[in-house]
């Protein structure tokens, strides 16, 4: 063979391994957006081509560009005329696509066959994100991509039978431990180790019944193991808490989830459900603003007038929460109180919410409400400087600092099912607190496990 066809043949090859090279990082492509796209829409890159987007050069193929597809929502973007934005206010599904040619018969099929999968009329909603897509060669589109929440979305499939398909997009859990100390507020702590509003708000809900957390103040120490939810790389929400503790003033305060099949809930150190008779305040982050005072020289009318309830600063709108299960005595409105809602929970408390801007939906004279039920909302009504809730607690029939009073203990767990329940519950002191705590230490309620005559933990 001569020199001038050894150089050619060596061409060939060249040519063929790069043509291997190609066909192998198409393949790893595809591969890839099957492996980052498991659960989106299919059908949509099928005989789709793939225009343009990124580039990609690597020193094995020379300059030879190899195209990358923008993929979202599992369609090839590329490949379509993409609207992206999100729902305004007074907007409607069907008004959207009414704009876009759709006719009525159209619509009302699309309608009919997102019944059982998506609710148009309640979940399309002001601020959700659209995404809508027109074939490159056609003004009517094919396509509309709704996402109601981060974790799923609605295709809608404006061509032939107008299908409707929600994607449910795959969510990880990871377990997270959190502790720190407040310097300012519960809420700058948790935010400087990046813990979400949901996550907070579920510790509070794990701990309402024995820490009150609008009296939080520098110095308290918290910690918390719950599941933080992932989508890919992206944290989303929280999961469930299994333990958290506070500490104020040197007193520490437990909450554990237990779930044994039959008995499901937040549990003190003791095994007493969590849950008590009443919550510690009828409000959620806030704090206390003014608190009872027999003489407290009254801001508006300027003269000494007790002050027999706990203020609640909050602003306008915040929920007010009963704070046991009880039945409405009153609703209504007066000069001083404004709106306010009275409830009797048995035949020693009653309760009273002052000054709200509204009602909850069903608030009347005779309802009957449930403990962490909204009742109404803050506001400023009547004989009041600023927005804030006056909670006001009868026991027999006379006005008492609510914060003060001892109320009644829960019952521990059965005998059997306390023994299941230690084993959870040191499973999980140990991760709270680490190899050196010394059960010996826990503070535990003043009928102790020993005076009950139970074994001790």
């Amino acid at each position: 063979m001569d020199l001038k066809s050894e150089k050619k043949n060596r061409k060939v090859k060249l040519s063929n391994k790069k043509r291997k090279r190609l066909a192998t990082l198409g393949t790893v492509i595809g591969l890839l957006a099957t492996i980052f796209y498991p659960n989106d829409y299919k059908g949509n890159m099928v005989g789709a081509s793939m225009l343009p987007s990124d580039v990609i050069e690597t020193e094995a193929l020379g300059a030879f560009p190899i195209t990358v597809p923008t993929i979202k929502y599992g369609f090839v973007v590329d490949t379509f005329n993409v609207t992206e934005g999100s729902v305004e206010r007074n907007q409607t599904l069907g008004g959207m696509l009414s704009k876009e040619g759709l006719s009525a018969a159209a619509i009302e099929k699309l309608v009919n066959n997102a019944t059982g999968i998506f609710d148009i009329k309640r979940d399309f909603r002001i601020g959700k994100n659209y995404m809508l897509l027109r074939s490159l060669d056609g003004n009517q589109p094919t396509h509309l991509v709704f996402e109601p929440n981060v974790f799923e979305y609605i295709v809608f499939d404006l061509t032939g039978e107008m299908k409707v398909v929600k994607v449910e997009r795959e969510v990880n859990l990871v377990s997270r431990f959190v502790d720190g100390k407040i310097q300012t507020s519960l809420w700058d702590a948790l935010t400087e180790q990046n813990v979400n509003m949901e996550a907070a708000a579920k510790m509070e809900d794990a701990l309402q019944w024995s820490v009150d957390f609008s009296h939080t103040q520098k110095g308290d120490e918290f910690k918390i193991i719950y599941d933080e939810k992932y989508i890919k790389d992206k944290a989303v929400g929280a999961g469930q808490v299994y333990a958290a503790s506070y500490v104020r003033d040197g007193k520490e305060s437990f909450a554990f989830w237990f779930d044994n099949g039959e008995y499901k809930g937040f549990y003190d150190i003791d095994g007493r459900p969590a849950k008590s008779g009443f919550l510690k305040s009828p409000v959620k982050y806030t704090r206390i603003s003014s608190k009872y005072n027999p003489k407290r020289f009254h801001p508006i009318l300027k003269r000494v007038r007790p002050h027999l309830g706990t203020d609640y600063a909050a602003p306008e709108g915040t929920p007010i929460y009963a704070i046991g299960d009880g039945t409405v005595e009153e609703a209504a409105y007066t000069k001083g109180n404004g709106r306010y809602v009275k409830i009797k929970h048995d035949k020693v408390y009653q309760t009273q919410y002052l000054h709200m801007s509204r009602f909850a939906k069903g608030i009347r004279r005779g309802a009957h409400v449930s403990q962490g039920e909204v009742i109404g909302y803050v506001g400023s009504t009547g004989l009041a400087t600023g927005p804030h809730v006056c909670f006001r607690f009868w026991k027999n029939g006379r006005q008492v600092n609510h914060l003060k009073e001892k109320l009644p203990s829960a019952k521990k767990l059965p005998d059997d099912v306390l023994q299941e329940f230690f084993k959870v519950r040191d499973k999980y002191l140990l991760e709270l607190h680490g190899e050196n705590f010394n059960k010996t230490d826990l503070r535990t309620q003043a009928d102790s496990v020993e005076s009950k005559g139970d074994t001790a933990p």
